[in-house]
């Protein structure tokens, strides 16, 4: 029986990908790969954020985190909405400001060093600071070229709850909310270079729990800044909120525990050379853990922000988006994944298929592993077949997915994959809503192979239009607008 594990598709995407002629056209003219972004997609998904702000009557900033896709596309249609951008390098910062975006609306997070902080500060943005060593160095650079008070966001880790017994994992992000007074001091030392107006957390973890303590943890460091007679209004609660992947729940169900039965020998294997996913077998039991993305996340997104804000405080007993609210703290937010949810595709052409002798199907396509990031993600959904001709092969058929670089290691997805149809030399596989981290995160040039070239598709008069990623802006489709 087939384990199908069918990607959730909006009626946009498959609209984009019902359009077989234009898909075959743009990638014999820009190549395989290639990454298709919808620019357009973004003011739904803002608004879908906006909502749940407006659900818990807060005030404050979705920051898009710039380092999931690096399409100008996106960017230039998210500088026309009303929403921020998070940069984490000196390029991303250069980008933001030259697709339109004022320093208002820009956060900088991550390492830092002196040329990204000297161009943070001489441009007016907001700075998350990860340490006291970078306060520090802000606040020379601030004196010694002698710039306006900067902004600065204090970002903490390892938050402990004393109310419920459960600590916040290590990041490596951040001060220990612990020594926070350190940070205060050294903001307070620096009162004329430095401006506190937050602080912030960023966790690698889906856990509610988890943040639930370290936004408690922010909101009592607060309270301590309000008895040095600091004056910060905000609190940055960083990414994770997550993408539904799959179409159907039951189909993930079924498949991890397929998976297991694999593992344990009970059944064929699903994997290329037994891959576990985390999983193996040990005296006749299952052992380890399934190292993958829960692709089937109903709770993900906008919801997943809901959720948080409707959890009870460890320690302080009430929901949080109520303390958040009765202190008049403005939230802020950096997605990512989940605010380009549905926002792309990645085209990869079909250069072989061909049936071993053991009875495994190979399709061999004009791309790698690291140009559609599935596995480095860890997440498992399969891609829609696009004929070129209007007859479909047999089907189904389990394939696996092979890429083009001479690599052992070089597949696509570890998985036997299973399609409705089988796929023809020419035709294109399409990965949908791979536009958060799965496009280009990981692209490289190994072997001297280049990275795939992006084009922008955007509706203008009821019909799909399209421009070369860096030739997008939000004039082409908004000009002729009622």
């Amino acid at each position: 029986m087939p384990l199908y594990l069918s990607p959730r598709i909006d009626p946009t995407v498959q609209s984009v990908l019902d359009e077989t002629t234009l898909m075959a056209q743009l990638s014999d003219a820009l190549g395989s790969p290639l990454g298709v972004v919808l620019p357009q997609q973004l003011t739904g998904n803002v608004a879908a954020f906006r909502s749940i702000f407006s659900a818990h009557r807060l005030s404050g900033q979705i920051y898009f985190a710039h380092k999931a896709n690096r399409s100008s596309a996106l960017v230039r249609e998210l500088a026309a909405t009303d929403a921020g951008i998070d940069v984490a390098s000196l390029a991303e910062l250069q980008h933001a400001l030259g697709a339109g975006f004022v320093p208002q609306r820009i956060m900088a997070t991550g390492p830092k060093n002196e040329e990204f902080l000297w161009l943070a500060a001489r441009s007016g943005i907001t700075v998350s600071a990860d340490s006291v060593g970078e306060l520090a160095t802000l606040a020379t650079l601030v004196t010694k070229w002698s710039l306006p008070r900067v902004r600065v966001m204090a970002r903490l880790s390892g938050f402990a709850s004393t109310g419920a017994q459960l600590n916040s994992r290590r990041s490596r992000f951040g001060v220990s909310a612990a020594a926070a007074s350190e940070v205060f001091d050294v903001i307070e030392k620096h009162a004329d270079a430095l401006d506190l107006v937050g602080v912030a957390f960023h966790l690698d973890t889906i856990g509610l729990p988890e943040k639930a303590v370290a936004l408690e943890g922010c909101l009592v460091a607060l309270d301590e800044c309000r008895r040095r007679g600091l004056r910060p209004w905000s609190v940055d609660i960083g990414g994770g909120f997550g993408v539904d992947y799959l179409a159907d729940g039951t189909q993930w169900e079924q498949y991890t525990s397929a998976l297991t039965e694999a593992v344990l020998g009970r059944r064929a294997p699903l994997t290329w050379n037994g891959h576990g996913y985390g999983l193996r077998a040990e005296g006749g039991h299952v052992r380890g853990s399934l190292n993958l993305y829960p692709a089937h996340r109903p709770l993900s997104g906008p919801a997943y922000l809901d959720r948080l804000l409707r959890t009870t405080s460890p320690e302080l007993r009430r929901p949080l988006g109520t303390l958040l609210l009765d202190n008049m703290y403005e939230l802020h937010l950096e997605p990512g994944r989940a605010l380009l949810d549905q926002c792309g595709l990645v085209l990869a052409s079909v250069l072989e298929v061909r049936d071993e002798a053991n009875g495994d199907t190979i399709v061999r396509l004009d791309c790698n592993a690291r140009d559609v990031s599935l596995e480095e993600h860890g997440v498992l959904m399969d891609p829609v077949v696009v004929h070129r001709t209007t007859s479909a092969g047999p089907g189904p058929v389990g394939v696996y997915l092979f890429g083009n670089l001479c690599l052992e290691a070089d597949l696509i997805t570890r998985r036997k994959v299973f399609l409705p149809s089988r796929p023809r030399t020419g035709d294109l596989l399409a990965f949908v809503n791979t536009a958060g981290y799965l496009m280009d995160f990981s692209a490289t040039q190994a072997l001297r192979q280049p990275i795939g070239r992006k084009a922008a598709l955007f509706r203008n008069d009821g019909a799909w239009r399209w421009c070369l990623d860096e030739q997008y802006w939000p004039v082409h489709h908004r000009a002729e607008a009622p």
